[in-house]
């Protein structure tokens, strides 16, 4: 009886899995804050995109991870239509087709030798309009590679517009903009600083926003979708769904949330010491994301929920 009166339903099509995949391994690298999470050679992670198809998770997003020595001020890597981002698209792309929304990561921080989401000035702060032209040729060299969705997730004043007007002029107006909308400074992406082998020293805290911040993410939200973004998310979510369900009740686009690694860590670290029922954890924090009004979940578990999803009926 409370299968059949529950007010919010969780599907697998709800999920979009986060992968990494890394260039120059021949075996999968575990990622030690997030066990049962690894950096992908290219043949595992169309393993992995299989995986998600045949449990009916419905999107996949994907992060590169270049080798140390191609990483440069400008992140170059990131725009090299060989790069290890544009090789997984590829990949996937071949292996599932359209059964699987292919998205990818759009930012420039796994690229460069600094660790940061843009091209930096003489004094050494990120220059909001050099890193928008960056942000544009990645644009269209993901989109070539077979991108569905492309994910900016560099925070900077006007991205979306710019990332619209780059793929509309090379005819990719059907390649959708999953815009982050509401992307807080926080304390919980330290784990996925290890995945993407980050070089950021300090932090980003001029571009990202301010955690007691609510109205700030709502002057973000109706920009961007003033700019052409196709869908918003936000990120993290467990911390921030007051913020999800304002964002939810304002817009008429689909809203994603991120559950981001260290929301994912505290679960399997808690779980592993014995204090909390991991499956049910991992049920409820989910559930609770898509009550809040979050129609997509970027999820680290998401093959998994959805296996147990399907399992329950």
């Amino acid at each position: 009886m409370r299968r059949m009166v529950a007010e919010t339903r969780l599907s697998p099509a709800d999920l979009i899995l986060p992968a990494f995949v890394r260039e120059g391994v021949s075996e999968p690298v575990p990622i030690s804050a997030m066990p049962g999470v690894v950096q992908h050679t290219r043949d595992t992670l169309r393993k992995a995109a299989v995986e998600a198809v045949s449990a009916g998770v419905s999107g996949i997003m994907l992060f590169g991870v270049p080798e140390d020595a191609k990483k440069d001020a400008a992140g170059t890597a990131g725009t090299d239509p060989d790069g290890i981002l544009q090789q997984a698209l590829r990949d996937v792309r071949a292996e599932v087709g359209d059964d699987l929304v292919v998205m990818s990561d759009l930012c420039l921080d796994e690229y460069t030798d600094h660790g940061h989401c843009g091209v930096l000035d003489e004094a050494g702060r990120v220059d909001n309009d050099a890193t928008l032209e960056r942000y544009a040729e990645m644009a269209q060299v993901q989109a070539d590679a077979g991108a569905h969705v492309v994910g900016p997730s560099g925070m900077m004043d006007g991205q979306i517009g710019v990332i619209r007007d780059a793929l509309d002029t090379i005819g990719k107006e059907d390649v959708a903009v999953l815009a982050y909308t509401v992307k807080y400074s926080s304390a919980f992406y330290g784990p996925f600083r290890e995945a993407v082998g980050s070089s950021l020293r300090g932090d980003r805290k001029t571009y990202q926003q301010d955690p007691a911040n609510v109205r700030e993410s709502l002057r973000e939200l109706a920009l961007d979708l003033d700019e052409g973004a196709d869908m918003v998310m936000v990120k993290p979510a467990g911390p921030y769904l007051d913020v999800l369900a304002r964002v939810a009740d304002a817009v008429d686009v689909p809203v994603a949330a991120y559950q981001i690694s260290g929301e994912y860590a505290m679960v399997e670290a808690a779980a592993e010491k014995g204090w909390i029922d991991r499956d049910a954890a991992i049920l409820e924090t989910l559930t609770g994301i898509r009550r809040a009004g979050a129609k997509m979940i970027l999820t680290y578990w998401a093959t998994e929920a959805a296996q147990k999803l399907a399992g329950r009926g």
